[in-house]
């Protein structure tokens, strides 16, 4: 335990304003350390109040995101699982595959508040900055294989959809397969990664991971995702929204891959593609076919009418929304790929 988890314990613990000299001689430690562990609670979200003559006292801890706020929020049978809350890290899933390779087990979380190489689909970096987002990762052990995987993928979209629902009181739509939209931009992208047993088929175990922009950072985004990325709030999130936004996800999810064979949440997956009526071109390797999406299959493949009028349903590949326009001078259609 370090000097701050101390000054928060005593503060805790207190029913009385504390002064920073009261603090220093309990701990044995020294003002200046004392009034540096205040601040660095407060710069992980305490907020604790300081009047001269009177001393430190913590008004709330609802916006800061630990195990502990998380799992007043879990389900019954979630109460146990173990939640790790980091500062920073590479990536949530990369510390996560370390610890599955170590044996780690089923259900554990990894939560940081900043990645300093968040991953996306095909090697992309996912922007990750400091406390404007949720960057969590799931540690799983089911006996499926390589080809079921998917649905674990589907099945977390749609958790983290009817979570940001519960949070925003908006209506989330997912873009197949992976990415979950709000007002008409993307504010969660969902990884997940394996390593397959060879001898059997079956997965050893999977990495889920999800990272949801909860704000705008400081700034707005990146020139390069201007126009694509948005957060669930447009202004400074409610107090405390991190908290039961994770936890949301972590209900739902887990209540979702215990019955995942049966497929349940795939209704709702359906219902909330963003995709459906639009054109959109598919691209699978160095081929690449144009059409309108008719829908998901009951095995999250895409339903794509082709230009010739076949239906063809798409099991992985790169999906672009195609933007119509009216060339100057020609009165005839434009297609380019977002």
């Amino acid at each position: 335990m370090d000097i701050s988890d101390k000054v928060l314990q005593l503060l805790r613990e207190s029913s009385r304003n504390l002064s920073g000299e009261e603090m220093a001689d309990m701990l044995g430690i020294s003002r200046n350390s004392v009034w540096k562990a205040v601040k660095k609670l407060r710069q992980a979200d305490y907020e604790i109040d300081a009047a001269t003559n009177r001393g430190y006292r913590l008004v709330s801890e609802s916006n800061v995101l630990s195990p502990e706020n998380i799992r007043r929020y879990l389900d019954s049978g979630l109460r146990d699982v173990a939640i790790e809350v980091r500062e920073e890290v590479t990536s949530t899933n990369t510390v996560l595959k370390a610890i599955a390779e170590q044996g780690g087990r089923e259900g554990m979380v990894v939560i940081a508040e900043h990645q300093t190489q968040g991953k996306g689909r095909l090697g992309r970096s996912f922007y990750a900055p400091k406390k404007t987002g949720l960057y969590m990762s799931v540690l799983l052990r089911p006996a499926i294989s390589a080809e079921q995987s998917l649905a674990i993928t589907t099945a977390a979209a749609v958790a983290v959809a009817e979570a940001i629902d519960q949070v925003t009181g908006q209506r989330a739509q997912i873009k197949w397969v992976n990415d979950v939209y709000l007002y008409g931009a993307k504010v969660c992208g969902i990884l997940t990664e394996a390593a397959l047993d060879f001898e059997n088929g079956k997965l050893n175990y999977a990495v889920l991971g999800m990272g949801v922009n909860i704000q705008e950072p400081p700034g707005g985004f990146p020139a390069q995702l201007q126009g694509v990325a948005g957060a669930i709030f447009k202004g400074p999130a409610p107090a405390g929204a991190r908290t039961r936004l994770a936890a949301g996800i972590l209900n739902r999810f887990f209540g979702y891959y215990r019955a995942l064979p049966e497929q349940v949440f795939m209704q709702e997956y359906r219902e909330r593609s963003l995709l459906t009526g639009m054109e959109i071109c598919f691209q699978q390797g160095s081929r690449t076919w144009e059409g309108v999406v008719t829908g998901v299959d009951e095995e999250a493949r895409l339903l794509v009418r082709l230009e010739d009028g076949r239906i063809k349903a798409f099991g992985a590949g790169e999906v672009s929304i195609v933007k119509k326009s009216l060339m100057d001078n020609l009165q005839t259609k434009k297609r380019e790929c977002l």
